[in-house]
Formats: C-alpha cells, sequence, structure tokens
C-alpha cells in the first residue's frame, strides 16, 4: 500500500498561539514553526506555555528540519525549548533569523542550533520532502508560506498573512505563485483562520501611516507611542512622522531596543540622519520635540509603559504634557490588563488614543474576502483551517465549501489529531499521538503540571496553614509543638480561638497515634492534616492546604 503523508497540528488548533504543525512521510519528519502561548488566570506562575513534543521527541531520528514561517513569539516562542532535544537545521528568513538570535543567546542555545538563512522563492530539499517558501504580507516583515512537497503530494500552508495591495515595504503576498501552485493543483490547503469572522479587506499597514501623521501634526505633548517590537513597518512609520514633525526618537523596552537593532543592522528599518537619542536625553528637548517608542501595547506587568502609568519608570513619568498611543489590538485574553493600563495612564492625565478611539491599528491576518480570495486562487482538494478557536475553523470551513470545497474533503482537526493524506489527494483522520502543552515556569520546562496548578490555585484561595510538631521516636510523646503557621488563611493575632482550636485538634490527632502505637512519620502527617482539614471546614467553609511537619526524634 502506498504510504501516506501525516499531517499533525501539534498547537494552533482551537487555540490561539503555540502554533507547530509536524509533517511525516515514512521515516523523514519536517516541523513548521514553534510558538508559545500566553498563560491564562488558572496558570498561576507560568510564565510561558509550549506545545508537547513528545511525539517528535520519541521519533527524533525521523525529524531532518524545522521550517518558521515568521518571527512573531507564537512561531518561534518555543524554538529555544524545543531544540534542546533536537540536531537538526532550522531554515527561516533573514529577520525572523535575525529574532530567533537574541532569543537562542538569551537561552544560551545560539551554538547549538543551526540556522540556515532562506528568502522568498528559495527551494529546501530535506529528505522526502522538498520545501518552497512563498512571500506574503503580515505585521512583520520577511513572512513566509510554505509549498511542500513529497511523494504523496502537494500541501500548501499559509502561515500568518494578509493581502495588503500598499504594503511598507518589499512586494504583496506572491498572488502569482498561489495562482501558479493552484493549476498544478493543491492536495491540501492549511490557512490562517484569525480574522474569517470580520468582513471585507484588511486595511493597509499605509493607513496607520496616516492616522499617525494626523496626530503628530501640530500637537504640542510629547508623544508616547506604544506597538509590538515585532511590528517594525509601525516602528518605521512611528520614526517617519516624528521625523517630519521635528521629532526625536527615543525607544524603551528591552525587546524593542533588540529587534530595533536587528533591524536596522539588517536594512529592514531606515532611520533618518540625527533623529534617534538615547532615553536618557529626552529630558534635554521640548515636550513637543521628542517621540517615545515602548514595549506594553498588551499591559504586562514588567513592560516599558506599564511602569510609566504606575510610576515604576526610571527615566519617564505620564503627565498632562502626554498623549499615548496604543498602536496595537488585544490579544484574546489581554483585554482585562489593557484597560486597567489605559486607564491608569488617563488618571495621571494623559490623553490616549486606542484602537477603539482611532485608526491607529490595522491587523495582519487576512479578512473574510482576502481568505476567498486565496481559496479561489489554489482551488485545493482538501482544505484544514488552522490558527484559530473553534469557531473560527468553524467559520472558515464553511467560508471553503461556500468557495467551491467539497464539504468532504474539509477537514476540522484538532491538536494531536493525524490527517493522513494519500497520493491523488485522498484525506482521511486517523487516529492521535500524544499532545496538550507544556507549562514554562522559570528555568522549570514541563515541572509544572495539574497537581502544582492546583495546589497554587489553592493557595491563592484558600491560604496554608503550617504545623510543626516533634515527637519522641521511642513513646510518641510529644516533645515540641504544635506550632502554627498560617499564611493567606487568617491573621494569626485576630484570630486566636481559631488558632486554639487547630492545635486541640493536633493533640487530640497525636493522642490517637499514640494508642494505636502509630509511629511513622507520613501516617501521622496523614491524620493530623486530615483532622485539621476537617475542623478548619467545619469553622470557616474554608479549605486551606495544611502542611504538617512532622520531626522525630
Amino acid at each position: 500500500m502506498t504510504k501516506p503523508l501525516k499531517i499533525i497540528p501539534l498547537g494552533g488548533l482551537n487555540e490561539i498561539g503555540k502554533n507547530m504543525t509536524a509533517y511525516e512521510y515514512g521515516g523523514d519528519i519536517i516541523v513548521v514553526d514553534a510558538g508559545v502561548a500566553f498563560p491564562d488566570d488558572e496558570m498561576f506562575g507560568v510564565d510561558l506555555v509550549i506545545p508537547d513534543t513528545a511525539y517528535l521527541v520519541k521519533n527524533k531520528s525521523k525529524v531532518k528540519a524545522f521550517f518558521i514561517t515568521h518571527g512573531h513569539e507564537d512561531h518561534i516562542g518555543a524554538l529555544p525549548y524545543v531544540m534542546r532535544d533536537f540536531d537538526c537545521p532550522v531554515y527561516c528568513t533573514r529577520l525572523t533569523a535575525g529574532i530567533l538570535e537574541i532569543r537562542l543567546i538569551e537561552h544560551k542555545m545560539l551554538d547549538k542550533v543551526k540556522l540556515v538563512r532562506i528568502d522568498a522563492g528559495d527551494t529546501v530539499d530535506a529528505s522526502a520532502f522538498t520545501v518552497e517558501a512563498i512571500h506574503v504580507n503580515h505585521s512583520i516583515a520577511d513572512s513566509v508560506a510554505f509549498a511542500i512537497r513529497c511523494p504523496a503530494g502537494l500541501v500548501v500552508q499559509t502561515g500568518d498573512y494578509k493581502i495588503d495591495p500598499t504594503p511598507i515595504q518589499g512586494e504583496i503576498t506572491d498572488l502569482t505563485r498561489f495562482g501558479e501552485l493552484g493549476r498544478e493543483g493543491i492536495d491540501l490547503l492549511l490557512a490562517d483562520s484569525t480574522n474569517v469572522e470580520r468582513e471585507g479587506f484588511a486595511m493597509s499597514e499605509r493607513m496607520v501611516g496616516k492616522t499617525l501623521e494626523e496626530l503628530f501634526s501640530g500637537c504640542d505633548k510629547r508623544i508616547i507611542v506604544s506597538t509590538f517590537a515585532s511590528n517594525i513597518h509601525r516602528i518605521q512609520q512611528i520614526i517617519n512622522a516624528a521625523w517630519k514633525n521635528g521629532r526625536k526618537v527615543a525607544v524603551t523596552g528591552r525587546s524593542m531596543e533588540n529587534i530595533l537593532n536587528v533591524a536596522s543592522g539588517l536594512g529592514y528599518i531606515s532611520i533618518p540622519y540625527d533623529t534617534m537619542i538615547d532615553l536618557s536625553k529626552i529630558k534635554q528637548y521640548p515636550d513637543h520635540k521628542i517621540c517615545v517608542i515602548s514595549t506594553g501595547s498588551q499591559g504586562e506587568p514588567m513592560s516599558a509603559l506599564y511602569r510609566m502609568a504606575f510610576s515604576g519608570h526610571r527615566q519617564i513619568t505620564i503627565s498632562e504634557s502626554d498623549l499615548v498611543i496604543l498602536s496595537s489590538s488585544a490579544i484574546p485574553g489581554n483585554e482585562k490588563s489593557i484597560y486597567r493600563l489605559i486607564n491608569e495612564l488617563f488618571r495621571k492625565g494623559a490623553e490616549v488614543i486606542y484602537e477603539k478611539l482611532d485608526a491607529v491599528h490595522v491587523s495582519g491576518h487576512a479578512c473574510k474576502e482576502e481568505l476567498k480570495m486565496m481559496l479561489a486562487l489554489t482551488k485545493p482538494k482538501n482544505f484544514m483551517p488552522v490558527h484559530g478557536e473553534f469557531r473560527h475553523l468553524k467559520a472558515h470551513a464553511e467560508l471553503a465549501c461556500e468557495c467551491g470545497v467539497d464539504p468532504g474533503h474539509v477537514f476540522i482537526s484538532d491538536i494531536g489529531r493525524v490527517l493522513e493524506m494519500y497520493p491523488g489527494g485522498n484525506c482521511k483522520l486517523n487516529g492521535t499521538v500524544p499532545s496538550g502543552k507544556l507549562l514554562v515556569d522559570g528555568f522549570g520546562v514541563g515541572d509544572v503540571g495539574s497537581v502544582v496548578l492546583r495546589d497554587r490555585k489553592l493557595l491563592s484561595q484558600d491560604g496554608l496553614i503550617t504545623v510543626v510538631v516533634t515527637i519522641n521516636g521511642m513513646d510518641g510523646s510529644l516533645l515540641a509543638g504544635p506550632d502554627i503557621v498560617s499564611r493567606g488563611f487568617v491573621y494569626m493575632k485576630e484570630s486566636e480561638e481559631i488558632m486554639d482550636e487547630i492545635k486541640e485538634t493536633v493533640f487530640e490527632s497525636l493522642g490517637d497515634c499514640q494508642r494505636q502505637h502509630v509511629s511513622d512519620a507520613a501516617t501521622i502527617r496523614s491524620t493530623i492534616s486530615d483532622d485539621v482539614k476537617e475542623l478548619l471546614y467545619h469553622k470557616t467553609k474554608r479549605s486551606p492546604i495544611v502542611l504538617p511537619v512532622v520531626q522525630i526524634i
């Protein structure tokens, strides 16, 4: 029987972020993207969420290469963690490689990862696969789609894209190449679903430039603009608007500084002579001569703009003499943080412009008419919507059917679910592989699991009670304690009665253990824990974590 191509999404389906897709044919695997997602409110203390790559690690000898569509965190952020387990090249465009180098240096992984720079139009042979990079427009330069060929057929994965007729830099999305591939015969299309619910076309990035120039023109305030550090086209337009209006530009935020250095060094940003100044020198100029470009458009607590708003920034304090522009849209789940930031900026007296008030942001993702255009050009035999929550995938699947794709050839999948494609374009969903999410907390990857999260949730809700006792190992008598320590449960000095009852319960628990000749510490800890939990729930209807510390001497 002819071998199938297995398409295995390991992230990016039924969720926003941590995009990763594996392609397996026979003894060869290639992987497209390796992104992160950001933790939700239930993931206490977690820094990042990355795909579970257990299946790839199990088959690491088969993994021949990684291919990266563009330099956004939801497509590259997991790579420094993932590549600890693999020894194969990573193919990406120049700007993506520049951004990845920063990440790899931070993780001390630069010498361990072989970055291979490619350009749109290049073709790479990776064992059974031939991968062609196709230029697309997005909110970061050097974005590409991939046409993936193997003996089972041709698959096109669009990556994140839009069709911008007037891009800031470079050419428009290579619609000609997509059309040529469509005429050749595309067996399967995987396409970005993020904006499928938005009618019409995504606005051109140049529209933001016009709005920025209008806001800068005649403004006598200091202007602070916050945007995504990776959106170098937006940064270019901010610099252009400042230069046209005689303003000096300073940047704040480590990621902004790093990417600006990379992008300008590679020629993706053009900075007019004598425009940039160091942040430490902004007080040497009047307010109407200064523009600050900042990180923090998502309300991140450690970001530069957040520290400005909450009076924690060393060099900038927000006041009535500031115009703050948030040139971004909210990543789903960040709305509360963003509006808290906006409220604080208003409270400090600043004038604040954000997406709901003016056209200071446009999306980098294709809207409904652009998605239709991609389907019309590629004419795929089979279609799998990717990059979105279930509602996005469902709407995109329905759109594909409207555009002529046979409903029986449209597959709404999930992470870990395998789609098999046979020569001639026959596809079917067949089985699953291990998948899910790994939680990154500090330097730890995957060591924070459901039990730890449950305990952190309990600690945040009901607190902790620690009971410390010292017991005679010969006869089980109490030598010291019980000492009670409360954290996040009650303030001990104001709750002496409940503390006394806890101590009395511990005395009774130890007495029971002594009468039953129980001498092992584990059983004694369990008895104390159960009895104290029962008392506290009966008295307070709360269930703090009870941590007995039993020392036997």
